[in-house]
C-alpha cells in the first residue's frame, strides 16, 4: 500500500482543478467526433487505462555522450533516490507502476526491504537486468573479450553465476523476467570464429535458462553493434528468435526500438516473432543514426503507431499467448530525465490509443479485398485523430496530473532534490 508518495494529492488536485473544465470540454468534443464513426470514446479510455510501460532505474539519470557525461543537480546516486523520482513519474503520469532494476547497479544487501521501499511509493518491479558487458570492482575474471561467450571457461562461469545471482534478487523484488543482453563480438576479422562464439553463448545462456523458476522468462535482447563494431553475437532478430528457439519457450525475444539498421521495417519484426510465439518484450526510444536511444516518439512517431498497430493486432490474435513486457529505454543527455520519462509515456500512450482506435474490421476488409488505399486510409484516420483528451481524462480519473510537465515545474523536484542528494561527479559512458 502506498504510503510515501512525493507528492501531495492536495497539490495535484489544485493543479488539475485550473484546468479540468477545459478538458472536459476537449474530451466532450472528441467524443461526439469519434461517436460519429462509431467509436465510444469512453471505451477507448478505459483500454488506455489500462495500459502501462514500466522505467528503467537507470532513466531517472542523466545519461551521455560516448565520451562524456554531463550531470545535473538533484539527480539520483543510488537505488534508493532513483526510486523517489520513478514514484514522481507515476504519481504524476499514472502508466509507469513498474521499475526494472539493472545489477550489479542496483544491488542491495535487502532485497525484500526494497521491495517494501517501492511499494510504499506506490510501485513495482520489472524485468531485472543483468550486466555482463562492464567490468565491476572485485570481480575476478574481465569482460575485456565477451562474457556469455568468451573463449576463456571461467569467465563464462562468472557471467552465468551474475545472471543467476540477478534472478534471486529477482525473486526477492516480485519480478517474473530476467532480460540479458551482452556486448559480446568483435572488432577485427578472424578475431573469433563466429560458429564457435555463438556455440559457447547458447552453452552459457542454457546454464541460465536451466536457473529459471517454472514462471520466469528470459528476455534475450539484440543489438546490431556497440561495443563490438565487426561482429555481434546477438546481432539481429533472426539470431535472437534462433537462439530463443534453441533455449526453450521460457526464453523469448525483447526488441529495442533503436537496435536494427536504418530503414528495417520493426512493425514487421513484432509480426513475425509473435507468428511464433516469440515476443517477449519491447523497449520504446526512438533513433536517427543507430542505437540513439532518443526520447520515444521524437524523431518518427508514426513508425511508433504502426508499431503499436501490430501490438493491438497481436493483443487481438493471441495465438500461443501475448504478455510482453513494455519498458521505456532512453538515454537522457540533455533533459531532465523525469520530463523526458513523463513525455515518452504520454507519447506511448498516444501511439497506443490510435492502434486501438483503427477500424479493424474495414482494415481487414480493405487488405482482404487488395484496396491499398482504403487499407492505408484505414491506418490514416487513426493516426491523425488527436487523442490527448483521451490520455489526460484517464490520468486525471487514475488521480494524475492533467498537464504533467507543468505539474512537475510547479512543485520544483529537481531544485529540491539538489539541496540534500550528494552531487554526481563528473564521467564518461553513455549511463
Amino acid at each position: 500500500m502506498a504510503s510515501n508518495l512525493p507528492i501531495s494529492s492536495d497539490q495535484i488536485s489544485s493543479h488539475n482543478a485550473l484546468r479540468i473544465a477545459a478538458l472536459e470540454e476537449d474530451y466532450d468534443s472528441l467524443g461526439r467526433r469519434l461517436g460519429r464513426r462509431g467509436v465510444a470514446i469512453d471505451a477507448v479510455k478505459a483500454r488506455v487505462a489500462k495500459f502501462t510501460v514500466a522505467v528503467p532505474s537507470w532513466g531517472v539519470g542523466v545519461g551521455g555522450t560516448r565520451f562524456a557525461k554531463f550531470p545535473i543537480a538533484g539527480e539520483p546516486t543510488n537505488i534508493h533516490e532513483k526510486l523517489e523520482d520513478c514514484a514522481v513519474v507515476q504519481q504524476l503520469g499514472r502508466a509507469t507502476p513498474r521499475v526494472s532494476p539493472h545489477f550489479p547497479w542496483d544491488w542491495v544487501d535487502d532485497f525484500a526491504g526494497l521491495r517494501e521501499e517501492a511499494a510504499a511509493l506506490g510501485l513495482g518491479f520489472d524485468a531485472v537486468n543483468s550486466n555482463t558487458f562492464q567490468d565491476q570492482p572485485g570481480l575476478e575474471q574481465s569482460y575485456r573479450t565477451g562474457s556469455l561467450s568468451s573463449t576463456d571457461a571461467k569467465v563464462r562461469a562468472q557471467a552465468v553465476a551474475h545472471n543467476v545471482a540477478c534472478i534471486e534478487a529477482g525473486r526477492a523484488l516480485g519480478s517474473d523476467s530476467l532480460t540479458v543482453w551482452v556486448g559480446d563480438g568483435t572488432n577485427f576479422p578472424g578475431q573469433q570464429d563466429l560458429g564457435r562464439s555463438l556455440d559457447r553463448y547458447l552453452e552459457a545462456a542454457a546454464e541460465v535458462y536451466a536457473a529459471l523458476p517454472q514462471d520466469w522468462r528470459m528476455l534475450l535482447e539484440h543489438k546490431m553493434f556497440e561495443p563490438a563494431f565487426y561482429s555481434t553475437v546477438i546481432s539481429d532478430w533472426g539470431s535472437s528468435i534462433l537462439a530463443a528457439t534453441e533455449l526453450g519457450p521460457k526464453a523469448q525475444c525483447l526488441v529495442d526500438l533503436g537496435h536494427h539498421a536504418p530503414n528495417v521495417n520493426i512493425e514487421q519484426i513484432v509480426a513475425r516473432l509473435h507468428r511464433f510465439g516469440k515476443l517477449g518484450g519491447f523497449h520504446f526510444n526512438d533513433s536517427k543514426y543507430g542505437d540513439d536511444d532518443l526520447d520515444a516518439g521524437s524523431i518518427n512517431p508514426h513508425q511508433l503507431f504502426l508499431v503499436f498497430n501490430e501490438l493491438v493486432e497481436a493483443e487481438r490474435n493471441p495465438r500461443g499467448g501475448f504478455n510482453p513486457a513494455y519498458m521505456i529505454d532512453q538515454s537522457h543527455n540533455v533533459t531532465d530525465p523525469i520530463e523526458s520519462l513523463l513525455s515518452s509515456a504520454e507519447t506511448i500512450l498516444s501511439a497506443f490509443a490510435k492502434a486501438v482506435l483503427v477500424d479493424r474490421e474495414a482494415l481487414r476488409s480493405a487488405q482482404d479485398g487488395n484496396d491499398v488505399m482504403m487499407a492505408f486510409q484505414a491506418l490514416r484516420r487513426s493516426y491523425d485523430v488527436d487523442v490527448a483528451p483521451i490520455i489526460a481524462m484517464a490520468r486525471y480519473e487514475a488521480g494524475g496530473a492533467i498537464d504533467t510537465l507543468a505539474m512537475y515545474r510547479e512543485i520544483g523536484w529537481r531544485d529540491r532534490k539538489a539541496q540534500h542528494r550528494k552531487p554526481v561527479g563528473l564521467g564518461a559512458g553513455i549511463v
